[in-house]
């Protein structure tokens, strides 16, 4: 059992950064792949970013490449996601999730075991 708890949400202006963290409990954190989520009204869920549980593989979106940056340490059982020349389509809110393994489906919501319960970006104009 894995319980996820994110942070850092906030409101912020367009060309800002932002940091989220997602602090995960249990001993099995090192062999789970942590990926993050967002979801914005009236849409679906959709994937960020993920990071395989040695933090040596990294995978993004195509509209974050270059601006976000996904890490991990595991001593602390956290995932970070560092995000950088914000827009305001970035706005939603976002998650974290773990699941075993890697491949095509991380990018499925469905794929994933355990998730956050989300926290709120807002990027204004």
């Amino acid at each position: 059992q894995v319980q996820l708890v994110e942070s850092g949400g906030g409101l912020v202006q367009a060309g800002g950064s932002l940091g989220l963290s997602c602090a995960a409990s249990g001993r099995t954190f090192s062999t789970y792949t942590m990926s993050w989520f967002r979801q914005a009204p009236g849409k679906e869920r959709e994937f960020q970013a993920a990071i395989t549980w040695s933090g040596g593989t990294r995978r993004y979106a195509d509209s974050v490449e270059g601006r976000f940056t996904i890490s991990r340490d595991n001593a602390k059982s956290t995932v970070y996601l560092q995000m950088n020349i914000l827009k305001p389509e970035d706005t939603a809110i976002y998650y974290c999730a773990a699941v075993r393994g890697w491949g095509d489906r991380i990018t499925a919501p469905t794929a994933y075991d355990y998730w956050g319960q989300g926290t709120q970006v807002t990027v204004s104009s």
